[in-house]
């Protein structure tokens, strides 16, 4: 029987794989990595995305020869490789995993094209969400073009059950004379790090362990970055090194579990909504290509965001004078990572204070985000600077000494990612910003803190002023 090629791209697991699924249906399976152009410039863009990958490449090639076989890895143009592998082990069929930005399903396209083309069967599997999108638009009763607003896209998302592909061990692999070049280096992307302890094993007890303990305090994790007792699963779920339906599925039998308590329960229920959010961006992207380069919101497509600041450059080293917001733009370029909810606060700064276009944040956390995916990167980056789907009267402003106050009281997070703030006791590093300057001086570290680059009231004012002026609405925001 001819084999069916099985092309991973960010799906980097065996286990409840949808893609090596339907291609184990129709025979052995011959898996294979092909290194492309682009896969190549998102892999340089970022250093710990590049080690990343590479060690979840090399453990998934660790996966494949405890049963038999080998990742096949090839460097260049996917289509012609592709044509090259199928004929050398005579496949004809060829299956991978759906991309959701606008750029990966062009490719997506261009590729099923030349393969059928070219005489090879495809097959497409909608992979990275737990839900698809067409499952999602297939239980409303209008015809299918996505959902554009969050609540009634959650409603209808908990009531669906996602599919199961746990069958690892069912899964026939072809034995084959083809001969792999080298597993993927962190050096040949110009990264320097060495490649990272990645994996569905380790993805897979990472989960696991957040789901029995700090699972049941997520509700509390997102509003206390100092904790970090978030599930930090971006990076594997990116890349596939575990599957959405699998967090989804396992979640919900835990919420089940009759000795919970309800505040427990909760926050696992939270932690669903969150992947709610990520299935709904997803779908976003799926039905909305052009948010891939312009806002979801036609009104917002002509606001006159700016694209440039005297203080971007401030905010991208993490030094506006505002610490939380410089703490969690100081903890991403150290570890590929911010906590979720800095995010949004450094995103607001961005867009609102600084009045600079989402775009340019979108591209700056590209260069430093072990996470590679856009679709998300896109939908939450667009949710932030309220031209996306959130249906909000009025942007939604934070106010970073407010969100200090509230979620880092002690200061213990803006402590451990700003060592020039480190000697101050917890009431003084708010204070610092705004009274005497004696404070300011280096007594204790090299390098004073700078002060505020920008007066975040008058800013936020002025902001709205020039959104009422462009797009007049009754009401008023509040900065939060």
């Amino acid at each position: 029987m001819a084999p069916v090629l099985y092309r991973f791209t960010r799906d980097l697991r065996l286990h409840d794989h949808a893609g090596l699924s339907a291609a184990s249906a129709l025979g052995e399976v011959l898996p294979v990595l092909v290194i492309d152009r682009a896969m190549e410039a998102r892999l340089r863009t970022s250093p710990r995305r590049a080690a990343f990958f590479c060690g979840a490449a090399a453990a998934l090639d660790a996966s494949l020869r405890e049963r038999g076989t080998q990742l096949v890895v090839r460097r260049g143009n996917a289509a012609p490789v592709l044509k090259q592998l199928a004929k050398a082990c005579g496949a004809h069929t060829l299956g991978w995993s759906a991309s959701f930005d606008a750029l990966g399903v062009q490719a997506d396209r261009k590729l099923q094209s030349d393969m059928e083309e070219a005489g090879l069967r495809t097959i497409i599997a909608m992979d990275a969400p737990a839900i698809g999108p067409e499952e999602t638009t297939a239980a409303r009763p209008s015809a299918g073009d996505g959902y554009r607003a969050f609540v009634p896209y959650h409603e209808l998302w908990r009531e669906l059950q996602p599919a199961s592909h746990e069958a690892p061990l069912f899964l026939s692999f072809a034995q084959s004379d083809v001969v792999s070049e080298p597993l993927p280096q962190p050096s040949e992307f110009g990264s320097q790090l060495p490649a990272a302890n990645a994996g569905e094993t380790l993805a897979a007890q990472r989960f696991r362990a957040f789901l029995q303990n700090d699972g049941l305090h997520y509700a509390f994790a997102l509003g206390a970055p100092a904790e970090d007792r978030t599930s930090r699963l971006g990076a594997d779920l990116s890349f596939g090194t575990i599957a959405a339906r699998t967090i989804v599925r396992e979640t919900r039998e835990r919420i089940d579990d009759p000795f919970l308590l309800t505040e427990e329960r909760n926050s696992l229920k939270l932690f669903l909504r969150s992947m709610a959010f990520r299935d709904f961006f997803l779908q976003l992207a799926w039905y909305n290509p052009q948010t891939q380069t312009e806002p979801l919101q036609e009104k917002m497509r002509d606001f006159p965001f700016a694209k440039s600041h005297p203080a971007l450059d401030a905010w991208r080293s993490g030094c506006t004078g505002y610490p939380l917001v410089d703490a969690g733009i100081r903890q991403l370029h150290a570890t590929g990572w911010m906590h979720p909810r800095v995010r949004y606060i450094a995103a607001s700064f961005l867009c609102f204070d600084l009045g600079v276009d989402w775009r340019a944040g979108l591209s700056e956390w590209d260069r430093h985000l072990i996470e590679d995916e856009a679709a998300l990167a896109i939908g939450n980056w667009q949710w932030a600077a309220g031209v996306g789907a959130d249906l909000a009267a009025y942007p939604r402003i934070f106010n970073p000494r407010k969100q200090a106050r509230r979620f880092d009281p002690a200061g213990a997070y803006i402590r451990t990612w700003i060592p020039e703030l480190a000697h101050l006791p917890a009431g003084a590093i708010g204070a610092a910003r705004t009274a005497s300057s004696q404070i300011e001086l280096p007594l204790f570290s090299g390098n004073a803190y700078p002060q505020p680059v920008v007066d975040h009231e008058r800013a936020a004012r002025e902001f709205l002023k020039r959104y009422q002026q462009f797009m007049p609405a009754s009401g008023r925001q509040a900065s939060r």
